[in-house]
C-alpha cells in the first residue's frame, strides 16, 4: 500500500515504515505528525483517486530527527569580460520523518 501526499508543498509517494526528508516542519523531535492532502493511495491495486484531495484519507508520521541539514548548493555568478564573479553557498534545513501508518 502506498500514498501520494502533498507535505510542505512537496508531493511524496510514501509506503509505511519508510523515512523521508522533507522541508522544514514546525514539530519537535518525536512529536507525531497528520497530513491530510492525500492525493492517490492505492491498496493491492485499488487505486482511489482526489480531486484534489481524498476526503477522509489521512497519513500519519513521526519526527524521527528535525536540525538536518541538507548537502550544499554553490551558486557562482559571473559577468565575462567585467571582472565580475561571486560565489554564494546554501545549505536547505530539513526534517527527517518516519511513516507509521496511511489511514
Amino acid at each position: 500500500m502506498y500514498a501520494i501526499v502533498d507535505i510542505a508543498g512537496q508531493q511524496f509517494k510514501v509506503e509505511a515504515g519508510i523515512e523521508i526528508f522533507v522541508n522544514r516542519l514546525k514539530a519537535d523531535k518525536g512529536a507525531a505528525v497528520e497530513f491530510d492532502k492525500v492525493l492517490l493511495v492505492d491498496n493491492e491495486g485499488a487505486v482511489k483517486v482526489g480531486s484534489p484531495y481524498i476526503d477522509g484519507a489521512v497519513v500519519k508520521a513521526t519526527v524521527v530527527d528535525d536540525s538536518i541539514k541538507a548537502k550544499k548548493v554553490l551558486v557562482f555568478k559571473k559577468i565575462r569580460r567585467k571582472g565580475f564573479q561571486k560565489l554564494n553557498g546554501h545549505r536547505q534545513k530539513l526534517t527527517k520523518i518516519r511513516i507509521d501508518a496511511i489511514a
